[in-house]
């Protein structure tokens, strides 16, 4: 399976690119495209209605602003669909967040933080990782560096012994 990868704009880009090299880090294939909530709402409810049948797993929706898009593409499909609200605007990304995240009963959208697009990336191989070991293997992994860079960050601070009145750090 694959991942969609739908920007409400090209101004989405940077947001998404995030999101590309997470997913090719864990050998994931997707598909980036261009889809309007409000300019091409026919292409993107097509493609919705169409994705599971594409090979498509989880839908990633990019949109700032309004941010329609995550909850056009989740009213339209019955795959996991995650929303990325993107910074910008008089409000920085609060409507883009709250448009995204308040979506009515029966239409669900997974929402991450705004310009989240490495956690949006990690949850959908989360959820394709459900039916493929190899992914799940790559996730366990994954983690383990995360709190191996921790642990080694630990160390290298209490070897400094930064806090004169702690000799344990």
């Amino acid at each position: 399976m694959k991942v969609a990868l739908i920007l409400g704009s090209a101004s989405d880009l940077p947001v998404a690119e995030k999101a590309f090299l997470t997913l090719k880090s864990f050998d994931i294939e997707y598909e980036a495209r261009i889809m309007s909530a409000h300019r091409t709402p026919e292409d993107a409810a097509d493609f919705s209605r169409n994705a599971r049948e594409r090979d498509f797993g989880v839908i990633i929706a990019f949109a700032g602003m309004a941010a329609h898009l995550a909850g056009v593409m989740a009213a339209h499909t019955t795959l996991p669909v995650i929303g990325v609200p993107c910074k910008g605007g008089a409000m920085d990304g609060l409507d883009a967040l709250l448009s995204t995240a308040q979506m009515p009963s029966g239409v669900p959208v997974a929402t991450v933080a705004l310009n989240g697009g490495v956690n949006a990336a990690l949850l959908a191989a989360q959820i394709l990782s459900l039916a493929d070991s190899r992914i799940a293997g790559k996730l366990i992994a994954y983690k383990q560096s995360l709190a191996d860079d921790v642990r080694k960050k630990d160390a290298e601070l209490a070897a400094k012994n930064v806090s004169p009145g702690r000799p344990d750090l």
